[in-house]
């Protein structure tokens, strides 16, 4: 059988279950370009805005590193605090790149396959240290693309710096003739200009990469119609699955039943075994409905309800066992109980009527055919 499905083509579209299992492994889609596209544009940006700043405060330092106090002179203790104060200024100034880089690496990680913390993916494996595992990694299709997209990369981006510095070639000559602060500022204007033109071309290879990324995690994701049988009897095949569903189909149904009695016209019990909520709508032309029943424990539940409701609780217990054994929720009452359930109807109406000053019918004592008679276990009366 696995011999079947590994060479069976995946042609069906992940299940739900896979794609969260392949997250928890740590299998979403990512991309590398995207994340270096997105770091050197956000850097080329800061550069181009704040870079002459930075690089005048940078020229700054390094012009004090140059002057000395006479006793840091004569005091070699005091020469590492000198160069760890200057150190400790040029970190602060470079800080903003360096949080501005970690922010967007952050941001730009979460753009295709979100954010996804994998504990599995950092357990080890004994695939990852096998072998001939490393060698189909290394001669494999996905070496062989990344290795295709790396020297392009590395083409795009070195013929990019070659043309930025044969450009600027007079100019990076003329820095050594500046002083040291329109130096750093020219040597910075060239810095963000060459990053500017490297920055496209890295869009251009993540333009290429996210497409490409997709395509091989979708093609990566599917599966063959074997595995999601195997899902499917794994999963809704499940005993304990069977009986939560069931469970769950009961409470809804319980529910709903239970609703349904609040809105019933009168409850028909036993009175102590059967309970049967019966709903009338004199304006249409259809039968009494029979909207909940129950028995024993559910059939005290249907009558505590219509209690709280102020539903109207007749007791005919040849009746309440005629319609429970006879008649489905939401389903009509039988054709032979019609004359029985149309005389607890009536009175219970005319109770309804009693606040508007009409007379009160007799209590009927309802009578049901022969046939439609049972016991209460659900058999029939013999006579």
């Amino acid at each position: 059988m696995s011999d079947e499905s590994s060479s069976e083509e995946r042609t069906e579209e992940p299940t739900a279950k896979r794609l969260e299992k392949s997250r928890e492994d740590g299998q979403i889609v990512r991309s590398q370009e995207l994340s270096v596209a997105a770091m050197m544009i956000g850097l080329a940006l800061f550069m181009y805005l704040f870079g002459g700043t930075l690089a005048m405060r940078l020229g700054e330092i390094f012009s004090r590193g140059f002057v000395f106090d006479r006793k840091d002179i004569f005091d070699t203790s005091l020469l590492p605090v000198v160069f760890g104060r200057h150190a400790l200024e040029s970190m602060l100034v470079m800080l903003p790149i360096f949080a501005l880089t970690v922010i967007i690496a952050f941001a730009a990680a979460g753009l295709l396959g979100g954010y996804n913390f994998s504990v599995k993916a950092l357990a080890p494996k004994a695939s990852k240290i096998n072998p001939i595992n490393g060698l189909k990694r290394i001669f494999g299709m996905k070496a062989l693309v990344d290795l295709t997209k790396a020297i392009l990369k590395f083409s795009l981006v070195g013929t990019v710096l070659y043309l930025v510095v044969s450009s600027n070639f007079d100019a990076l000559i003329a820095l050594g003739f500046m002083g040291i602060k329109p130096a750093m500022v020219g040597a910075g204007q060239i810095i963000a200009s060459g990053v500017v033109w490297v920055t496209l071309t890295l869009i251009v290879a993540a333009g290429i990469d996210v497409p490409y990324q997709i395509y091989e995690h979708n093609k990566k994701m599917k599966m063959t119609k074997q595995e999601i049988k195997d899902e499917f009897k794994d999963t809704e095949g499940r005993p304990e699955v069977k009986a939560q569903i069931r469970r769950k189909q009961r409470e809804m149904a319980m529910s709903l039943m239970m609703d349904a009695v609040g809105d019933a016209d009168v409850i028909v019990v036993n009175p102590e075994h059967f309970a049967v909520a019966l709903s009338y709508d004199p304006s249409s032309a259809g039968a009494p409905m029979l909207v909940a029943k129950g028995v024993d424990f559910l059939a005290q539940g249907i009558r505590e309800r219509a209690k709280e409701k102020g539903v109207p609780v007749f007791s005919a217990p040849t009746l309440a066992r005629a319609l429970y054994f006879t008649t489905d929720i939401q389903e009509p009452v039988p054709e032979s109980l019609y004359y029985a359930v149309a005389q607890v109807i009536a009175y219970v109406f005319s109770l309804n009527s009693l606040n508007r000053g009409a007379s009160v019918a007799d209590k009927p004592n309802p009578e049901v055919p022969t046939e439609m008679r049972y016991n209460t276990d659900g058999t029939f009366q013999l006579s």
